[in-house]
């Protein structure tokens, strides 16, 4: 799980993850959206799919990148569970101070 959320801090790497919301893009088009090199575009790209939040699909000489949600979800799901949240026995241990 901590690679996931090593990839989430950075901004430019959400708003990435946001753009992927409608649809596969292209590396060239991901990159036209942010004022940075495409080395540092490249190094964004690289730190999202070692997380496995995003998959790269070589289509000819372009890259296409698309969203990966079920690691999205299952790290979601993994981090809600170790907060208690959904988890009835936890809430109803935490409101009722006799159920400790």
């Amino acid at each position: 799980m901590d690679p996931v959320f090593e990839a989430l801090a950075h901004p430019t790497r959400r708003r990435i993850l946001e753009m992927l919301r409608g649809g596969g893009l292209s590396a060239g088009a991901l990159a036209d959206a942010f004022d940075v090199s495409r080395p540092t575009m490249s190094a964004h790209f690289a730190k999202l799919k070692a997380a496995g939040l995003i998959q790269a699909e070589q289509q000819g000489t372009t890259i296409l990148y698309t969203l990966n949600l079920s690691v999205l979800e299952q790290v979601v799901m993994g981090f809600m569970t170790r907060l208690g949240v959904g988890d009835e026995e936890s809430e109803e241990a935490r409101s009722c101070p006799s159920a400790r």
